[in-house]
């Protein structure tokens, strides 16, 4: 009972975009995170 869905290509984009969006927010938080963490480092001293 399995149907073939083909996504055409507004689904292919769809999926490139969320990919492409979902890549920039981690590299964005992780670039954050890190930043945040530098600085209790140079903190202490």
């Amino acid at each position: 009972m399995q149907k073939n869905i083909e996504m055409g290509p507004a689904g292919s984009i769809t999926i490139a975009v969320l990919i492409i969006a979902v890549v920039f927010l981690m590299r964005s938080f992780y670039k954050r995170f890190m930043g945040l963490d530098r600085s209790d480092d140079t903190s202490d001293k």
